[in-house]
């Protein structure tokens, strides 16, 4: 196993739509619902480089890009808000997305932020329990009113540094 963490632009245009593509494939409401955004969040990080490789890395295995991680550095010091964050399907399970976090917030800390920030939805158990494992506590619960249908309330989680 050789886990490396690599810089976005070292990647073509696409591969943050295709890893969320494959990593939520596990229910097609997902895709139909958020792939504008994910298309946007693709088209964002990759013309704005700059950015891309200070808030976020991709995640690979064995030179094959796995996952990813990107966060909002603009309410430093704070806090930081983890955006995506998201393992591809044959990979999950493995502990590939606690490694990922873990990194992230490694990095994030360095820039004496007061809190990480991220939210799920009470449907996702596997990232509930990845954000706990690594230290996130739960600070809030809110309706979702946008894809309630079938993801359920969001689920805001922070990481206290301060």
């Amino acid at each position: 196993m050789s886990i490396k963490f690599k810089k976005v632009s070292d990647f073509n245009r696409g591969i943050l739509f295709q890893l969320l593509t494959d990593a939520y494939s596990f229910d097609c409401k997902f895709e139909q619902r958020c792939s504008s955004d994910w298309k946007a969040c693709d088209n964002f990080f990759f013309d704005n480089l700059q950015i891309a490789d200070k808030c976020g890395f991709i995640t690979t295995l064995n030179n094959e890009a796995i996952g990813f991680v990107l966060w909002d550095p603009r309410n430093m010091p704070e806090y930081a808000e983890i955006g995506h964050n998201c393992i591809a399907s044959k990979h999950k399970g493995n502990g590939y997305a606690k490694i990922q976090l873990q990194e992230a917030v490694n990095r994030i800390i360095q820039n004496d932020v007061r809190k990480i920030i991220v939210t799920t939805n009470d449907g996702l158990i596997p990232a509930q329990r990845m954000y706990e494992s690594v230290g996130f506590k739960i600070y809030q619960r809110r309706k979702n009113e946008s894809i309630s249908d079938f993801a359920g309330e969001y689920i805001d989680y922070a990481y206290f540094l301060s």
